[in-house]
């Protein structure tokens, strides 16, 4: 069968580079994006008397017929068009005639039709992505909100540091998706820019609008640089970047979940619902979910390196190995979409076991360093002589077998007798959550201020 660039050859294409050559297999899942950006070309060639007005509503007419066909599954996408655009040219060239059919493709390449093809896509799922992120960090705050008193330890070096509540937990990941949240509308708007017309990688001599172009597929201008627009796939790296970190909060996230959820921790149920079992341990329950999007952690990070290494050394403009750009993205852009919207259901039907957190926090010395602040507060005590009291008096309390919060004032000031009773109340969990009022911080009314911001933040942007 002849191409539709064969004149220049003499002989075959052989049937090895046909199927190594073609990315109609994966880059059909472009097809809106193609056919819209055709409407809105022919549009464009009608209103600039490139084609007369009748030329462009046949075309549109026939462009729609196509994406009829393709929706309803009629339409059979074969390995010899080679691509997404193609494919629907020469459907369309079969329905309106082929000389009608042919006069689409006037004042443009194929270069900048895949540049915007690929960049319609991203942009759409950039919005699609950004707002399964924002209910996330809804389902997060509704957490927050309902367990402020809810205390448990706060780990540094998975050790136990000091006490926190539940809600000011959950709020550091409210915040971490936040700023994930923010990045994607910043690449959103960084990226509304239309290539078309920028042809092979030069532009075109043609009398074209390439704003109209741009307006009517919901740009906000066009890019500024034919060579560069026909070779840029920062966009495209962008998602890959913005999705990466959201998995990276996504697996701190579900690391802990899974940890919590252990026999050793025993501070969460995951629902049954989203857990599996054993084939061979019947008692078993496992997290299954949250060590999935774990581990789809690391093939969203391979899709990130693998762009960006195909990039790094190509010339300008357009060359072959960009057609690499499209796999990656769109198995991301699939495990982004659906470990957000399982991670956030699962997060909802999630039990926290208060009791078994407020036990943990019994272990571990959680309020010591209230002790060290206390002495450096009502008795002047520089802070490095109170740690060395305070860690003197932790020993103590290990040697009997006590956390520090349970030691008495007579075993306190065997330690060092300038300790008043007012420290028994210093070292009380509760006392030591709510002392750090600093904004921030795990009191109460440090809580209440970051709720707010979150909430303030989600009735801007929840529609």
């Amino acid at each position: 069968m002849q191409k539709m660039w064969q004149g220049r050859f003499s002989a075959d294409s052989s049937e090895l580079l046909e199927a190594f050559n073609a990315s109609i297999e994966f880059d059909k899942e472009l097809y809106r994006q193609d056919i819209a950006g055709s409407k809105a070309h022919a549009t464009m060639l009608g209103n600039s008397g490139i084609l007369d007005k009748e030329q462009s509503k046949e075309i549109i007419r026939g462009l729609d017929l196509v994406k009829e066909e393709i929706e309803s599954g009629k339409f059979k996408f074969k390995i010899e068009d080679e691509d997404i655009h193609m494919s629907v040219e020469k459907r369309l060239s079969q329905i309106i005639g082929k000389e009608l059919g042919g006069k689409l493709h006037t004042a443009r390449s194929r270069n900048d039709q895949v540049a915007l093809d690929f960049r319609l896509f991203c942009q759409d799922e950039t919005k699609s992505i950004a707002n399964l992120v924002l209910n996330l960090i809804q389902t997060l705050n509704n957490i927050a909100k309902s367990h402020k008193d809810t205390l448990m330890p706060g780990f540094t070096h998975l050790q136990h540091a000091q006490p926190v509540s539940l809600s000011y937990h959950m709020l550091a990941y409210a915040f971490m998706f936040k700023r994930d949240y923010e990045r994607l509308l910043s690449s959103h708007a960084r990226n509304n820019l239309c290539p078309l017309g920028s042809a092979a990688l030069a532009g075109t001599p043609h009398n074209i609008n390439r704003n109209e172009v741009a307006a009517a597929l919901g740009f906000d201008g066009i890019t500024q640089n034919a060579m560069d627009s026909v070779s840029d796939r920062d966009f495209a790296l962008e998602l890959l970047f913005n999705i990466s970190l959201i998995f990276t909060h996504a697996s701190r996230l579900c690391e802990e979940l899974i940890l919590w959820s252990s026999s050793e921790f025993k501070y969460i149920n995951i629902s049954d619902t989203f857990s599996t079992g054993s084939s061979i341990m019947p008692q078993k329950k496992n997290p299954d979910v949250a060590e999935l999007i774990r581990g789809k952690t690391g093939r969203v990070y391979g899709n990130l390196m693998g762009l960006l290494t195909v990039m790094k050394g190509i010339p300008l403009a357009y060359n072959k190995d960009m057609q690499e750009d499209k796999e990656g993205v769109f198995d991301s852009v699939k495990a982004a979409k659906t470990s957000l919207v399982i991670l956030s259901e699962m997060l909802k039907t999630t039990e926290f076991l208060e009791k078994n957190m407020l036990k943990a926090c019994q272990s571990g010395h959680l309020s010591a360093t209230d002790l060290a602040d206390y002495l450096v507060r009502e008795q002047n005590v520089p802070f490095r002589e109170a740690h060395f009291i305070t860690g003197r008096c932790v020993a103590m309390a290990e040697s009997l077998g006590k956390d520090i919060s349970e030691l008495n004032l007579e075993e306190l000031q065997s330690v060092d007798k300038d300790i008043k009773a007012d420290a028994l109340e210093v070292l009380k969990l509760v006392n030591s959550k709510e002392a750090r009022k600093s904004l921030g911080g795990t009191s109460n009314q440090s809580v209440e201020i970051q709720l707010g911001q979150i909430e303030e933040f989600l009735q801007t942007h929840l529609k």
